[in-house]
């Protein structure tokens, strides 16, 4: 699916931020790494619209928590789809490279975002209750539930960017965990989908 497909029904004003969220990545990755040299011409391809596929599956949410945020990837751009009204009140982004955090709030202040960045480690979080959860390249899922459970709240749900290996990672979390989980085939790349998962507790 192209990029123009991803972005038929979103509006100039949301394009704009993703635009220039976009350039402070660029700018910034220059001293930091936010993404690899590698990656910087599929920015949009590759980081951007991986992010922007998730808004689809949102539904009303509170309260969103981004684990291991990185970049930005997809903490900010979700943070740019609740500025713009998409099911989302507010975001949470947790990230514990205080550099990356520093760009974080740096992009939050610029574009004006409902957002705010936490600098801590995972597993040194408090009770964070939130409705929705995402992530993205973070760690295997069996691992990953582990992170998510203690903050997601009844009903909530997980929407986790997964790579080709996606059915063994579920295969191997439910030795440990119980959930319901759909698969959709992700938009940007060929074997790579989005997990959401919801009911989840220990097996």
């Amino acid at each position: 699916m192209s990029v123009d497909d991803i972005l038929s029904n979103v509006s100039r004003e949301t394009i704009a931020d993703l635009e220039a969220y976009s350039g402070l990545v660029l700018k910034w990755t220059k001293t930091i790494n936010l993404i690899s040299k590698s990656s910087h011409a599929e920015l949009w391809s590759r980081h951007v619209m991986d992010s922007v596929q998730l808004w689809r599956h949102v539904t009303k949410c509170n309260h969103l928590l981004d684990l291991g945020s990185g970049g930005g990837f997809p903490g900010i751009v979700m943070a740019i789809s609740a500025k713009h009204g998409k099911n989302i009140d507010r975001v949470t982004l947790v990230e514990s490279d205080v550099r990356k955090c520093a760009f974080l709030l740096t992009v939050i202040r610029e574009l004006d975002l409902p957002a705010k960045v936490i600098t801590k480690r995972i597993e040194d979080l408090p009770d964070m209750t939130a409705d929705c959860v995402t992530a993205r390249a973070l760690a295997p899922l069996s691992d990953l539930l582990g992170y998510v459970a203690p903050h997601l709240s009844e009903g909530g749900q997980c929407l986790l960017l997964k790579g080709g290996k996606a059915d063994d990672e579920i295969q191997a979390a439910r030795k440990d965990w119980s959930f319901s989980v759909e698969k959709s085939p992700s938009m940007t790349q060929t074997e790579a989908s989005v997990l959401i998962i919801k009911e989840l507790s220990r097996a």
